[in-house]
Order: structure tokens, then sequence, then C-alpha cells
């Protein structure tokens, strides 16, 4: 048993007052010897420090870069002098982007909610599309991350490209974050949104294809340097900004605002409108470091690798247009899957011009002249008429 008359008796002996007595202060120990082992080291490491390590083998006192140093590839110039630019386009893409920011709980989701919980609300087909893309979109958006930050930004030895790819990184998180938004406000089965690409052959498909192009990129003792893996790195650049940005993402835009021109699923259609805003830029700023490659390296652009960009293009419309077919089955908000397929060869065609490549479906014709305008807006309230279509942070918007 405790002693509780003890244990008052020792903290009363705690609490008493200290004597007088001045203290006696220790006297100064020597470091101990583990601690002067240590300082010996750390000024060992100091003095043999080579200040260009990580400089891109540039050797102190060189020259500063000048323009004609920097290059998109295998450039030897110091990657962390961003200026002079070469690339003034890349700057300025990187500008407009951190102008175009937005959050995805900015957007009013109350009508979404009450008209996806009406059991009247929204018919089978529709609910399928909602469902069908979101689940996409969430996984395809990652990839492109991945594929950005685990590749595309070690290979580019341009530090004013690597800013754009900055942002357009940060740019995917959002677009992840929004879709998962959406998922969570709706309360879908997160599980069945978020394993589509597992479990829906179309969109399965899309997700594997684009995996099989960064592949090799992704392994972390690959570099370019060589004809073959200049190449390789062309293929990823083509695959992902001009098949997966640039063709995947087409028919599930143009469902999603077709349905919130109907004015149904208002927010998601938002959501979308500044996300496809968002990704028609990554495909430009891609199709400009593409060209830009061929221009500095012409010998990768011969008649072998035009032929392959032409396949790859035509490989991502049939698979776009097959899933176009799954998620209209049927006629629905105004288009079907003839219509959409017309539109992808419509799309598909002007990835080849922009490569400087002949068209594959001559005659292609655009039966949705509204995306187009929902794309060049300005300065006017969106067809939501929830905020400003530039949605430019408050400091960066214009109103003349």
């Amino acid at each position: 048993m405790l002693n509780w008359d003890a244990l008052e008796d020792e903290t009363q002996v705690e609490v008493q007052a200290p004597t007088k007595a001045k203290a006696v202060e220790p006297a100064a120990e020597p470091a101990p010897a583990a601690d002067v082992n240590l300082q010996a080291q750390v000024e060992a490491e100091l003095a043999a420090l080579d200040v260009a390590a990580g400089l891109e083998e540039l050797e102190m006192n060189a020259g500063r870069v000048q323009v004609d140093d920097k290059r998109m590839i295998n450039c030897r110039a110091d990657l962390n002098q961003l200026v002079p630019f070469k690339y003034e386009w890349a700057w300025q893409k990187y500008l407009a982007g951190c102008a175009n920011h937005w959050m995805p709980q900015e957007i009013n989701m109350s009508a979404d909610i009450q008209l996806w919980k009406s059991e009247n609300g929204l018919t089978a087909d529709e609910r399928t599309i909602v469902k069908r893309n979101l689940g996409f979109f969430s996984t395809a958006d990652s990839l492109v991350a991945n594929n950005l930050v685990l590749a595309i930004y070690r290979l580019i030895t341009n530090p004013e490209c690597r800013q754009y790819l900055l942002r357009q990184a940060f740019e995917e998180a959002i677009h992840t974050h929004a879709y998962q938004y959406c998922i969570e406000t709706l309360a879908m089965d997160e599980g069945e949104i978020f394993n589509m690409y597992r479990e829906v052959p179309s969109v399965a498909k899309k997700a594997a294809w684009g995996l099989t192009y960064t592949q090799k990129l992704g392994d972390p003792t690959f570099n370019t340097g060589t004809t073959e893996n200049d190449r390789e790195l062309l293929r990823n650049l083509i695959a992902f900004y001009c098949v997966l940005e640039g063709i995947f993402f087409y028919c599930g835009f143009t469902q999603i605002l077709s349905m919130g021109r109907r004015n149904k699923m208002t927010g998601v259609a938002e959501q979308f409108q500044y996300i496809l805003r968002d990704e028609s830029m990554h495909v430009n700023f891609g199709i400009d470091v593409i060209n830009q490659i061929k221009a500095e390296n012409p010998l990768l652009w011969d008649d072998a690798m035009q032929q392959e960009a032409t396949r790859m293009i035509m490989e991502g419309y049939e698979l776009e247009y097959a899933y176009a077919q799954d998620t209209m089955p049927r006629g629905v908000l105004g288009m079907n899957a003839e219509q959409m397929g017309e539109y992808l060869r419509y799309i598909s065609n002007r990835r080849l011009q922009q490569l400087g490549l002949a068209e594959a479906y001559p005659g292609a014709k655009n039966p949705f002249p509204w995306m187009a305008e929902i794309m060049d807006l300005k300065k006017e309230k969106n067809f939501f008429e929830t905020r400003v279509t530039e949605y430019q942070v408050g400091g960066a918007l214009t109103w003349e």
C-alpha cells in the first residue's frame, strides 16, 4: 500500500524555500571527443565543397548565360539563370496561367446537388456521362501530373519552360482536386468513380495508351542526348500534349459543357469550363515545345517520326471515338456519337496541322461551333452567370 503520509512529507520537503547559500557554478567542461571529431568533419566537408556541383557542370567564374546558349533539350547552360529569356512565349504563358488562377471551392454546387438527388432530374444516359467523365478525368490529370514531375521537367533544359511546367503541374493538381470536389459534393461512390480506369474498357484503354509513352521516361536513369532517346522524349510530348490533353479530353468536355448549356449540372460544367481553358493553354505550350525541339534538332523529325506522330494522333482519335460510343449509345444533350466522331476528326486534323503535318481526315468540320465560343469568351459573364469567365485573381482583372 502507498504510504500517503510519507508522500506528503516528501512534497513538503520539495516546496521548502531554498537556502541562501550561493551555489557554486561548475567549471566549463571540455567538449567531448565525439563533438571535436564532428566539428573537424564539418570543416573538412565545407573546405572540399565544390561550389559548381549541380550547376550543369559549369566552372566558377564562367561567362554569364547568353540567349544563344539556351536550348530546349540537351542544354549545358546554367538552368538556374532564368533570364535572359530565349522563349518569351513560355514566360507569357506562365504569367497568363498565374493570372487565371482559380479553386474548385469557389464554384456554387448547390443546384447540382439538388438535381443529382432528384429521381427525375437527369436521364440515365446523362448520369452515365457525368460519372464516366469524372472517372476518366480524375485519373487522366493524375497521369499528366506524374509525367510532368517525374519525366518532362527533368528533361526539358530551359528555365522559362520549366517555370511554366511548374505552373502546369499545380494546375493539374487543381483539376484533380476539382473532380474530387465534384464527386464528394454529389456523394458519389468514390470507389466506383476512381477505379473506372481499371474497370471500364473505354476508360482503361485511354489510360493504358498514355502510360505506354511514359514508362521509359519515368526511369530515373533515362537521359536525352542520343537520337533515339531524343525521339523517345518527342513521342512522350506528342502523346501527352497532342493526344491525351489534345484529343482525349474533348469528348468529355463537350458533353459536360453541353449539359451546362441546358442548365443542368451547372456547377460541374463551370468547373469543366475553367479546366478546359487551362488545358487549351497546356496543349498550345506543349506544341510550341515540340516545334522548338524540331527546329533545334531537325534530324529528329524525319519521315519515320512524322509518320509515327500521325499514327499516334489517329490512334488517339480511334480511342476517343470508342469512348464517345460508350458514353452516348443513344442521342443525348443534342448530340450523338456520330457527331462527336466528326468533331474528334476535326480536332485531330487541327493537332496534325499544328505539328506541320498533313490532315488525316480531309474535310472534317466542327459540328459544335459553340465550343469555340466558350473557349474564346473574354470579359463577358459566362453562360452560367456565376462568375467572370476569365476567372482572374482580383489584381489582374480588367473591365475595359
